[in-house]
């Protein structure tokens, strides 16, 4: 996979009293890794506070057996985060904390919305027009919604004490774009989704009682979990001491999930839409196989994410499969990386050919993506040097030429290597022998799920949402600045 290509987030939530939620929700964390690495948080509520931590850095990194024996409760969400909106910074980690009066909720958001630009204007908190009441230190999306909901929060205080999911309810509707939620306050956990299901959440039950929500149904597994159903598009679930208690359809589902969870971003050990990503991705390889054949002596992948294609690929053509390239599995995935620079530190670390396994041998090289094409460029040169007599790379995806605004932060369209390019401009620039993506066609047939169902804008340019005119990554910014110099009259 291209060190270009940055998931915005994975999320977890446990309802489980009497068990340690918050060591549950460190191990889904754990298990969802891959979809974020700047920053990871766990917030945790004992049904009278609602305690947060979070830090950059990985799980393993910001957590510990002294942090975690802190959190003791019964209910419990976490988050990985990766940048899509707002800078890589300790303020943008998540969960995200608000408060109404003396009662708190958490909230954690894997996802990108599309008019966070209109929902600032409406809550006054464009650069210029911050609210001096505003608690909002983060420069999210996210911290968006949480403010949202704060200022939907029922001014009567309700004996039932449903108050977030009333003011949620309120608020779903007024959101585009790409969102999965977890969220908590001192008695329940919720979860919710975009009428499009652009990302994936689903609901599991713990052996020894309670419930999880997680981004993948490989997190269900670490934690000892049984996976009962997805969390549908438009959708809004509610957990509390009496099980799965509200199931609401608060808008009318559209399914479009991400393609790029079959392809890259889920575990393979996930299943989406009933069906085992390591499969569909073996699936793809060898439709690849069929559609562009080649004479070669090996088959052999760019590690991790191309082993199961370059698996199908070999199985298909008959080509023995072999391993080229080593990676260096204490190096994080480059992909994640939020800068240029480090992206390209990162590949130089990860990966290193063996010779002996490449010289003198016509290769195939088999990659899930090329998006900018730094990577592959790389890899290419280093099996040149290192012997190789002939490579034909093959990617088990079609050309990646559209930028995502759903939750992929992808930079401009400019930056992407497809963007203008012919395939065969593509294969002089990488220097490789031959070159070919698997069409999209077969590329949804190897999920095995209805092809209408996924969204393909980054393949196609076919947006189900209406995307911002500009880029909104950073466009609140502005306001921490604010916040953080003193006004003429507070300056010393």
């Amino acid at each position: 996979m291209q060190p270009s290509i940055g998931h915005s987030c994975g999320v977890f939530g446990v309802y489980a009293p009497n068990q340690p939620v918050a060591n549950l929700a460190y191990l889904g964390l754990f298990a969802l890794q891959h979809r974020g690495q700047e920053s990871a948080g766990i917030a945790v509520s004992d049904g009278q506070t609602i305690t947060v931590i979070k830090d950059m850095g990985l799980v393993s990194q910001v957590f510990d057996e002294r942090k975690l024996a802190s959190l003791s409760g019964h209910i419990a969400i976490g988050h990985n985060r990766y940048s899509t909106t707002g800078s890589s910074s300790w303020q943008n980690a998540q969960p995200v904390y608000g408060s109404v009066g003396d009662e708190g909720f958490a909230l954690g958001h894997n996802g990108n919305l599309t008019n966070t630009a209109d929902l600032a204007a409406s809550l006054g908190m464009l650069p210029g027009f911050v609210p001096p009441k505003s608690a909002v230190d983060s420069t999210t999306d996210s911290a968006l919604v949480a403010e949202l909901i704060s200022r939907a929060w029922p001014v009567e205080r309700r004996s039932d004490g449903r108050e977030l999911e009333i003011a949620l309810e309120a608020v779903l509707p007024t959101l585009e774009g790409g969102f999965s939620f977890v969220l908590m306050d001192d008695s329940r956990l919720i979860g919710a989704r975009d009428p499009h299901g652009f990302w994936p959440l689903v609901i599991g039950r713990l052996e020894g009682g309670g419930w999880v929500l997680a981004s993948e149904s490989a997190a269900l597994d670490l934690v000892g979990a049984h996976y009962v159903r997805d969390v549908q598009p438009g959708e809004m679930v509610v957990i509390d001491a009496t099980g799965l208690r509200r199931e609401v359809r608060w808008a009318e589902p559209e399914p479009k999930l991400c393609l790029f969870e079959f392809v890259y971003f889920s575990r393979p050990d996930t299943r989406l839409y009933g069906h085992t990503v390591h499969t569909a991705r073996q699936r793809m390889g060898e439709s690849l196989a069929k559609q562009a054949p080649v004479d070669a002596d090996m088959v052999m992948p760019v590690p991790e994410s191309g082993i199961p294609a370059a698996q199908g690929f070999a199985r298909a053509s008959g080509i023995p499969y072999g391993d080229g390239l080593v990676k260096n599995r204490y190096v994080g995935r480059t992909f994640i990386q939020p800068s240029q620079k480090m992206r390209g530190a990162g590949v130089r670390m990860k990966l290193n050919p063996l010779p002996e396994n490449i010289e003198g041998k016509r290769l195939v090289v088999v990659d899930d993506s090329i998006v900018r094409g730094t990577t592959t460029r790389q890899v290419v040169k280093m099996l040149r040097e290192a012997g190789a007599a002939e490579i034909h790379f093959r990617v088990s995806s079609p050309p990646y030429r559209w930028p995502c605004f759903y939750g992929m932060d992808t930079g401009q369209r400019s930056a992407l290597l497809a963007a203008d390019l012919s395939v065969g401009e593509i294969r002089d620039y990488l220097d490789v022998d031959s070159l070919a993506y698997l069409e999209i066609d077969r590329l949804t047939a190897a999920t095995g799920a209805d092809a209408e169902s996924f969204c393909t804008a980054c393949l196609t340019g076919d947006y189900p949402v209406a995307i911002p005119d500009a880029d909104a990554k950073m466009l609140l910014e502005p306001i921490r600045r604010e916040l953080e110099t003193p006004s003429p009259i507070d300056a010393p």
